[in-house]
């Protein structure tokens, strides 16, 4: 029996070495995630398969137990920390050649994780179910199964494969030392088909191999993190924003759920991506938020937030301008008012101007100067958007003033001729009638102008004698000075012309006439070459006619 156990485990290590060698090759061209060495399994659950190496008699009997060669194992570990856990252990070795073996035991259990590899250790403490040996010749006897204490002490080492996410490793090998204990009562001899009762201290080396599979990690999953950005961030009323979710360490595996809320607008989506409706809102500052969740454990839903501004439209601006901007009394010019929405808002248009008047609604008025006053006119151009914000501005256009009024001049009326009467050559007569009426008529169409009346005289004209006081003297008579003084004296008095408006003045002519210059208001008369004449040294003479010649009788 113990030259077999030998062979069996030979052979057991030889296969396992193999294995090994073969898998050092594999991992070297198939590089193993490191997973397993820098956050190891929370579980282990190892099945496989089981060589138990018996190694024990029955006292006092004498009666050697033998190896098993069939055998199965089954093991489920418990990690609190990368190195250290709790192990429940269960062997099975049914029907051996003379016995049959069911061990369970627990304990602490030791690991060292590497790259690629585990190398543990663990110390158990549990019951053997032990039963036999039974018997070989003719005479039977047996020990039926029966519980007993049990210690198991050993360890190993597990290839990490790199497939399924390092989910499974390959146990290369377990070795472990066994050791039981049964009592079966009383000894008695071995009879025909009899209890051969004693008691048994059984040990041996249990070998195994097999498949470990992995559950969970003793650094727990990293929490889902959530991030969300808008996009614009700032917008006028109406124009639409984009939010978008990004979501960090959710499981590939599990699918997520994401929900939207906002306080500002409506707010539409049910995948990381959300769409916002602003045309709604009044202008402010708002916050959007988001969730996403893949479970209900912490860890698996995640929170973000963003913020949005909603920005007042900016108001309009205008330009003014005049064409033409400089006019004549009664023109018109055309005024033009450019307006700006910086959004693209309908614009109203209006005028005003600080004289005259402007018509037109649109983008184009008119101003009209009639009735203006000559100077600088202000013209306003209004613009307002569908949103009552508005903006002005002005231009200017000169209005020229009316050229001046031609100065008044004075004009020549008709001459007085005062040659027909020789006795009285300073006589009005009724020839000179006519011109003076028509005169008088100038005067009255003219109310605020004047006249001047030059009288003149021939220098052969003779020297008139006059009787003063009783003597006879030689009197020289100015005859041009009684001229324009008898003739301003028909014109006050048979004709109602004020006398202050007519003035007398003696001229140079060389002739028997009177000539009158009409003075309208603002004009001035050259009165250079006349001699204003003294009409209180000179007195009119009247219109009367000549007496009538008396006819001497012949004696």
């Amino acid at each position: 029996m113990v030259y077999r156990s030998k062979q069996i485990i030979g052979r057991f290590l030889l296969a396992a070495c193999t294995v090994s060698l073969g898998i050092s090759g594999l991992s070297a061209q198939t590089a193993p995630s490191k997973s397993s060495e820098s956050n190891p399994s929370r579980v282990d659950i190892f099945t496989g398969f089981s060589y138990f190496g018996a190694h024990g008699q029955l006292k006092p009997a004498g009666i050697s137990y033998s190896s098993i060669n069939v055998g199965a194992i089954g093991s489920g570990a418990y990690y609190f920390s990368k190195y250290f856990g709790l192990e429940a252990n269960f062997v099975a070795h049914p029907d051996g050649k003379n016995d049959g073996l069911y061990t369970s035991s627990a304990g602490p259990i030791f690991r060292a994780p590497m790259e690629g590899f585990t190398v543990f250790a663990h110390g158990l403490v549990g019951g053997g179910k032990l039963g036999g040996p039974n018997s070989e010749g003719p005479v039977l006897y047996h020990n039926p199964y029966k519980w007993g204490p049990a210690l198991t002490v050993g360890g190993g080492m597990d290839y990490d494969l790199p497939f399924f996410d390092n989910r499974f490793s390959l146990r290369l090998f377990e070795a472990d030392y066994r050791y039981i204990h049964e009592d079966y009562g009383p000894y008695t001899a071995p009879s025909f088909a009899g209890q051969v009762g004693g008691r048994t201290n059984l040990s041996g080396v249990d070998l195994s191999t097999g498949i470990v599979t992995h559950f969970g990690h003793i650094i727990p999953p990293p929490p889902v993190t959530y991030s969300c950005a808008v996009a614009p961030a700032t917008v006028y009323p109406g124009d639409p924003i984009t939010v978008t979710g990004t979501a960090l360490e959710l499981n590939p595996k599990k699918t997520a759920t994401y929900n939207w809320s906002a306080d500002g607008g409506k707010i539409s989506g049910t995948t990381s991506t959300a769409n916002i409706d602003t045309k709604d809102i009044a202008p402010g500052t708002y916050t959007v938020k988001g969730h996403v969740s893949e479970g209900v454990k912490p860890g698996q839903m995640a929170d973000c937030t963003a913020s949005y501004t909603v920005k007042q439209f900016d108001p309009p601006t205008v330009s003014c301008s005049a064409n033409p901007s400089t006019l004549n009394p009664g023109d018109s010019s055309t005024i033009t008012a450019t307006g700006v929405s910086p959004q693209n808002r309908p614009l109203t248009y209006s005028y005003s101007a600080s004289s005259g008047s402007v018509s037109g609604t649109g983008s184009t008025g008119t101003l009209s100067t009639v009735g203006a006053a000559p100077g600088t006119i202000t013209v306003t151009c209004n613009v307002v958007d569908d949103k009552g914000q508005t903006a002005s501005s002005t231009t200017s256009v000169t209005l020229a003033a009316p050229p001046p009024p031609p100065a008044p001049t004075t004009s020549n009326l008709c001459s007085i001729n005062f040659e027909r009467d020789a006795k009285r050559p300073a006589r009005v007569d009724n020839e000179a009638k006519a011109c003076l009426d028509d005169i008088s008529l100038n005067l009255q169409r003219s109310s605020d102008a004047k006249l001047a009346v030059v009288g003149n005289a021939d220098s052969k004209e003779k020297e008139v004698k006059e009787v003063k006081k009783g003597r006879k003297a030689k009197v020289v008579k100015n005859l041009a000075a009684d001229r324009a003084v008898n003739t301003k004296d028909y014109l006050v008095t048979e004709k109602g012309i004020d006398a202050s408006r007519v003035s007398v003045y003696t001229g140079s002519q060389d002739a028997k006439t009177v000539t009158t210059t009409l003075i309208p208001a603002g004009a001035t008369l050259d009165s250079a070459s006349l001699t204003p004449v003294d009409e209180s040294a000179v007195k009119a003479q009247p219109r009367k006619a000549l007496p009538a010649k008396k006819h001497s009788k012949k004696k």
